[in-house]
């Protein structure tokens, strides 16, 4: 798994159109929070328990046409979830997975706040809220 800093992965998505971007935060933080512009949503894990969604992995194999090697950018809040996620998918054989460091809204900064330090909000790049 590559990593790349919030401006390289929009610069990323903006030269392999190919690539599929992917934000595996809950349904609330997409909706609510927020999510980058051209960003789909499949969550990796949900409330209320937050356990691992089983159908993750199937969803995305499906969303590719089991095209294992298709370029893979996934973006959570902070970058954790989605390196968990993207390890999944490489473990059944995804080839170009790409995590965005630092998420939609970044670090906490010393007041235990987001979207003040880092993250693609930050950055100033594309984003949206419903």
């Amino acid at each position: 798994m590559e990593h790349l800093l919030p401006r390289a992965a929009h610069q990323f998505i903006q030269s392999h159109p190919d690539a599929l971007f992917v934000d595996c935060r809950s349904d609330a933080e997409f909706f609510f929070v927020g999510h980058a512009t051209g960003a789909i949503h499949l969550a990796w894990h949900e409330g209320p328990d937050w356990e691992v969604n089983p159908d993750f992995v199937p969803e995305m194999k499906s969303l590719v046409d089991h095209s294992l090697d298709r370029p893979i950018v996934i973006i959570c809040r902070s970058g954790q979830r989605s390196v968990d996620a993207g390890k999944a998918l490489e473990a059944v054989g995804f080839t170009r997975v790409y995590n965005v460091l630092h998420g939609f809204e970044g670090d906490l900064n010393a007041e235990r706040q987001r979207g003040k330090l880092n993250g693609w909000r930050f950055d100033g790049l594309p984003w949206e809220q419903f």
